[in-house]
């Protein structure tokens, strides 16, 4: 069966979605190029990527709903049905996962006592496995709300799920502090983050991930012979 209209937003939620989406629109020289940041306005506003949310970024933007859906279900980033507040992403790829990513994803679903893509029945925490964190070098990484959580285990991470459901402080090991996943997608929207302090703790890439960097400018001595590109000997170090 044909599905019926996306129902619309109530006219204040409506009002106050276009004035941002204006906002949003006018950063760019061609408007269909504000769809993903639109996308993650909407987002910001239900906790997922709705019916009536492509179909007011369709309006907004003169495109069609189809060419709104293409995209909202391309990107994993969008979520397609109602989530918690704390999407935790477990990296279960070949070196998280060998480092111990399987074990502690399998831990967290008999913990939380949900699959891939399910939410807890208190609506706090959406558990997903994630194919690449981009954070190998800290391996095993889980992630929340986007923000890092380096160098876990089953019993960190269980220790994680439960201080955000019991509403404790969660630090990320590095980057800005938590917030909800609607807070989150109105950041990744372009809005400023209004929290005291958050900007100034974003940081930068850690230790681990700026050694190769470090070594390439001579601000970092090898500490081992470096092997020289495929057919060429490698080079001896000191006095070997």
């Amino acid at each position: 069966m044909p599905q019926l209209p996306a129902p619309a937003y109530p006219a204040e939620v409506r009002a106050r979605l276009e004035a941002d989406a204006k906002e949003v629109i006018d950063r760019y020289p061609g408007s269909r190029s504000a769809l993903l940041p639109l996308l993650h306005l909407v987002q910001s506003e239900e906790g997922y990527v709705s019916r009536t949310g492509m179909a007011f970024c369709a309006e907004m933007l003169g495109l069609t709903t189809a060419e709104v859906t293409a995209v909202a279900t391309f990107y994993t980033m969008y979520r397609r049905k109602p989530s918690g507040d704390y999407q935790v992403g477990v990296c279960t790829n070949t070196l998280c996962a060998v480092m111990g990513g399987d074990a502690i994803f399998d831990r967290l679903k008999e913990h939380l006592d949900v699959g891939n893509d399910e939410t807890t029945a208190d609506g706090k925490v959406t558990l997903e496995h994630i194919e690449c964190n981009a954070a190998c070098d800290f391996a095993p990484v889980v992630m929340v709300n986007w923000e890092f959580f380096d160098n876990q285990t089953p019993e960190s991470a269980t220790q994680l799920v439960d201080d955000l459901i019991a509403g404790r402080p969660v630090e990320p090991t590095r980057g800005a502090p938590l917030c909800t996943y609607k807070e989150t997608a109105r950041i990744l929207a372009g809005f400023p983050d209004e929290r005291t302090g958050a900007v100034a703790a974003s940081g930068g890439a850690g230790p681990a991930s700026l050694i190769g960097l470090k070594l390439a400018k001579g601000e970092t001595a090898p500490q081992a012979r470096v092997v020289g590109p495929r057919g060429e000997r490698p080079q001896p170090q000191g006095g070997e």
